[in-house]
């Protein structure tokens, strides 16, 4: 019983965690493009020698969170995850505007990774790292379905954090982190110039490689092909759908970012017995 009891309570606890740091993601999926627009807007300002543009100043903690049709502040009671949004009936309390059905998604989505990353790993730096993983792809995801964009302000601290945890072999030895981390890299690399020099056109964003790089840091290159492969064959299915029943413009752009993003969870938890029955068919 008392084997079974800290695994189940981790779980639990994890779960909880979870939930309420998918809150916290919601808030940096919407606050983060917009803060590094107006960082761009007030760089761009300071190379023409004109002030700023003055505008409320925004961070991922200020201001409160309130309601984007009314202005309402967000309560402490009107912001638990999940329960808030079924209480509420999805709609603000103050102007009855309909309340995304994302926000609830992206708690329950933090919270259920989150509670099977306790169970597989356990409370280890493996299910610590485990979980920052997993919170930073589901950021990452829904920025780029959102604005196409891949912040660097999270790529790249995913990229060192990965290397330093695989400093004592946590998910892969040191030298396949680093082998990783350059092969993600310089392999979309090598397709985005391919593509370029064939078309004329770009066919994904510096952001893709740094979001491989940062992959292969964590998982080493061997999850590389399978991260990659999963990701495409994801991708494809996805921009047909859109495009066939959606009418998704065939030269509207899709971005790369949410399936490699979900190859690579797939990779984090299933990657080793995947490839190995992969293998296993030569």
């Amino acid at each position: 019983m008392s084997f079974l009891l800290e695994p189940v309570a981790s779980t639990i606890l994890a779960a909880a965690v979870g939930l309420m740091v998918g809150s916290f993601l919601n808030v940096v999926i919407h606050r983060l493009p917009k803060m590094m627009e107006r960082g761009w807007l007030a760089e761009c300002a300071e190379l023409r020698s004109e002030p700023p543009p003055q505008t409320e100043k925004l961070t991922l903690a200020t201001p409160r969170s309130r309601c984007p049709h009314c202005g309402h502040g967000i309560t402490a009671v009107e912001n638990i995850p999940i329960l808030s949004y079924l209480f509420l009936r999805g709609r603000c309390s103050a102007c009855q505007a309909h309340i995304s059905l994302r926000y609830p998604f992206v708690e329950t989505l933090s919270g259920l990774l989150s509670a099977y990353a306790a169970w597989r790993y356990g409370a280890s730096w493996a299910g610590i790292g485990a979980l920052i993983f997993i919170w930073c792809m589901i950021a990452l995801t829904f920025i780029d379905f959102d604005t196409q964009l891949l912040p660097d302000s999270i790529t790249l601290p995913l990229l060192w954090v990965g290397l330093l945890l695989n400093l004592g072999g946590t998910f892969a030895d040191l030298k396949s982190a680093v082998i990783g981390a350059a092969a993600g890299y310089l392999s979309l690399w090598v397709v985005y110039w391919a593509f370029k020099l064939a078309t004329g056109k770009e066919g994904m964003g510096y952001g893709d490689f740094k979001l491989l790089a940062a992959i292969g840091a964590w998982l080493g290159w061997q999850m590389l092909p399978l991260t990659i492969l999963a990701s495409s064959m994801v991708g494809a299915v996805v921009g047909i759908v859109l495009i066939v029943f959606a009418r998704h413009g065939r030269n509207v752009p899709i971005p790369f970012g949410p399936y490699l993003a979900a190859a690579a969870v797939i990779a984090l938890f299933w990657g080793k017995p995947l490839t190995q029955q992969y293998l296993g068919l030569f």
